[in-house]
């Protein structure tokens, strides 16, 4: 079993994040909403949101069901704090608390929606995770992944084989880090093999034609901020390589000639 089980919290705590989160949420939630919406959940859902970071798509999420009780756990104390600073419009109805994905101090079959987004691929030992969030999930109540895979990203053009420089980022920080970088793809087997129902994989595309390129741009450059420098170090690249590979990414979103789009996963279902 792996001792530490957040092993990228300094990364987590950079400021870096902070952007990060806004830039993906911005990205992704015109085409999460729309999805949200076919799901059908009750008016008076109650909501959690595991590992909500600082609370960008939690505080949509109240927005968007404004008759639901929505609760976001985060095991970071600063973003904790953050989320209920930023989003103390929206509470008591909307509530942050620190908690351990690992295990939730919340009972069995209670919740009517939880969803967990861009956390799984962070932490050792994820099929733990799925576990919890299943056991609080009532029966009849959806689970929603969002669960990123770094083979799905691609661009052109670029100056350097970004393929390759994937490959050895991946390689090198999964057997550093004990993470998955590729979970996206294996998640339905996850959920199938523990019994969930109606099972359906779909993907929200941020690409440079359906997201504003200066916000996906600034996804990838606040990953570079926040992790060029340790994917160098676990890889074997040299410092400037690592952070070339991620402004290579930029660059081309930012290039009213080039294309670039980031595939992600979003995997559901219900508990029977």
């Amino acid at each position: 079993m792996t001792t530490d089980l957040n092993p990228q919290k300094q990364h987590m705590s950079d400021a870096s994040m902070v952007r990060t989160l806004a830039a993906q949420a911005e990205a992704i939630w015109p085409q999460e909403q729309a999805l949200l919406r076919a799901y059908g959940l009750p008016d008076r859902a109650s909501v959690l949101d595991v590992g909500c970071g600082t609370g960008e798509f939690t505080a949509r999420m109240a927005e968007f069901m404004p008759k639901a009780q929505v609760l976001g756990i985060e095991i970071l104390p600063e973003h904790v704090a953050y989320a209920r600073q930023r989003h103390a419009r929206l509470a008591p109805r909307l509530e942050f608390r620190e908690g351990d994905a690992f295990a939730l101090k919340l009972p069995d079959n209670t919740l009517d929606f939880v969803a967990c987004r861009h956390m799984l691929q962070s932490v050792p030992e994820a099929e733990r995770v799925i576990a919890e969030l299943i056991r609080i999930t009532r029966s009849g109540g959806r689970l929603h992944l969002l669960v990123e895979d770094y083979g799905m990203i691609h661009a052109y053009p670029t100056r350097h084989d970004l393929d390759a420089f994937w490959q050895q980022a991946m390689a090198g920080f999964s057997k550093h880090m004990h993470v998955d970088l590729r979970i996206g793809r294996r998640t339905w087997r996850e959920l199938h093999i523990r019994g969930m129902r109606n099972l359906a994989v779909n993907y929200v595309t941020v690409d440079t034609l359906r997201v504003p390129r200066d916000v996906m741009a600034t996804i990838f450059e606040s990953w570079r901020d926040g992790y060029a420098s340790t994917v160098a170090e676990l890889a074997g690249m040299k410092p400037g390589d690592a952070r070339a590979g991620f402004d290579d990414i930029a660059s081309c979103i930012r290039d009213p000639d080039g294309y670039a789009v980031w595939q992600v996963p979003i995997v559901t279902g219900l508990k029977p």
